[in-house]
This record gives C-alpha cells, structure tokens and sequence, in this order.
C-alpha cells in the first residue's frame, strides 16, 4: 500500500487542501484545523449547520490566512498576537480556547456565512487533551473533532459507490490521509502502522455524520452517503467509515509514501 492522497483543513469545516507533502507537530499536519469558528452559542461552527463553510477557501500565509469566498473579495488576516487574550469554546464535549482574530475577519465571515461569528486561532500554549478512552496522556489535538488525523482508504471507497446510484469523491470524508489497498475496509483490523518512516496508532473508527452529505465543491446537501453507509457500516448506532489516527512524533509525510501494518487489532469475544 502507499499514499494517494494528503489534505490539510486550515480553518475547521471549511475546504480542505491537497498536498503532496506534509510537515506532522505536535497536533498533526501542519496547521490542520488550528482555526476555527465560534458562535454565539459558544460552540464551533460546522458544515453539520453552516453548508456554505464547504465553499469558503482558507489559505495559509507566513502571517495567518486569506480568505476566498464566492462573491466575495479575498482578506488577510494575521495570526492573533501571542498577549491576546483568549476565549473559551467548545467542540463537542471538549470546552478549549483560542485567540482571537482582528474584527475585521469577523464581519466579513458574518457577511458571507449570514450569521454572527468570530475567527479564533489555536495558539501553541493550549493544549487540548485527546480523549483518554483511547488517546494517552499528553497527546493533544487542534480544533478537529477529536484525534489529530483521519485516514481513510480508496478501496473501502470503491466499496462504498459500488452501492450508489451516483459516486461521491473523497473530500466528502475530509481525511488526511488516503490510501491505496486491495481489500475494502481492512484498516479496520489496523491497530498500529508505519507511513514512511513515521509510526502512527490506528486508535478508533471514525463515526460519520451529516457532513458526508455535503457536495465539498457547492455545499449542496443529500442524503447520500450516509444513508447508503448506514446499511453496511453501522455499529451500536454509529456510520463508520475511516480510522483516526495518532502520530508517534514530528515527521514527514509525502505521497507515494509506503504503508505498512505493523499490529493488528486483536479480534473481541
């Protein structure tokens, strides 16, 4: 097996970005999710509720984003001064915090998504525990859902349009790392591999939701294919599709990069 594909979500939920290689920290590949947006009722905004995030391009520059959105003109933004005072959020049942953007970020994403909110930025001071249920102390994670990368496998995808009407592409699965395989679903019995020369823990299945349903190009909305997962991949109420993953250190990923199992999940009962 080898890697066919890298993405990077600088701003969480909004469109993702294709690389052939990618720096891994201490939260994962470099820059992922460590913006994001907070509403008025003091959680992250998400595709789950905002579509239009699908269609907003955030681009990473030497001193913080620029933004692109259809009808709207393109804005820099800087990465929030280190002495700024930080605001809490939530994401999910986590309660973090980040720095805030300049005010001027805000009106605009207010102007194109139509609802209030403010642009925070995760500085490297805070530190968001992953879930210890299946993470260990001191692995952190940025603003994603819960663990620092998602991979995900193109055979299982095949698999999956195999039982649609009209096939859907990756980015409906917003992972960060795709790869090849001969068997669909067998990263399932993953318990630990080796990308290259970096070493990563395949800790849980991914559980789906809605954002799957989400056209990545328009931020039109189906029902497919969540509804097609949930005949053939549903356990204890949960879609699944994609294991995350944590990495054992800073590295290099690169496409083409070798896949290599080197544990397998002991099989339950």
């Amino acid at each position: 097996m080898n890697v066919t594909g890298l993405f990077v979500y600088p701003l969480k939920s909004a469109r993702g970005l294709t690389l052939a290689e990618a720096s891994l920290d201490s939260f994962g590949i470099e820059g992922d999710r460590r913006w994001c947006l907070l509403g008025t009722d003091g959680k992250v905004i998400t595709q789950r509720d905002c579509q239009a995030l699908a269609t907003l391009r955030a681009r990473p520059t030497g001193q913080g984003l620029e933004l692109e959105a259809p009808g709207m003109g393109a804005l820099s933004v800087r990465r929030p001064a280190e002495d700024r005072d930080l605001l809490p959020i939530g994401v999910w049942k986590d309660r973090t915090r980040g720095a805030p953007a300049d005010p001027a970020a805000d009106a605009w994403l207010e102007d194109f998504l139509g609802r209030p909110c403010r642009l925070l930025y995760m500085p490297r001071e805070v530190h968001r525990q992953v879930s210890l249920d299946f993470g260990r102390e001191g692995d952190r994670v940025s603003y994603a859902d819960g663990y620092p990368l998602l991979l995900t496998s193109g055979a299982s995808l095949t698999e999956l349009n195999r039982r649609l009407d009209t096939a859907v592409p990756m980015d409906r699965f917003r992972a960060n790392l795709v790869v090849d395989g001969d068997r669909p679903f067998e990263e399932d019995d993953w318990a630990r591999i080796r990308v290259g020369e970096m070493e990563f823990r395949v800790v849980k299945p991914c559980a789906r939701c809605v954002v799957t349903t989400v056209d990545q190009q328009t931020g039109e909305r189906g029902p497919e294919p969540l509804r097609a997962l949930a005949s053939f991949r549903s356990d204890g109420g949960k879609v699944l599709f994609g294991q995350n993953l944590i990495h054992s250190g800073p590295g290099r990923l690169r496409i083409g990069d070798p896949v290599e199992v080197l544990e397998r999940r002991t099989p339950s009962g």
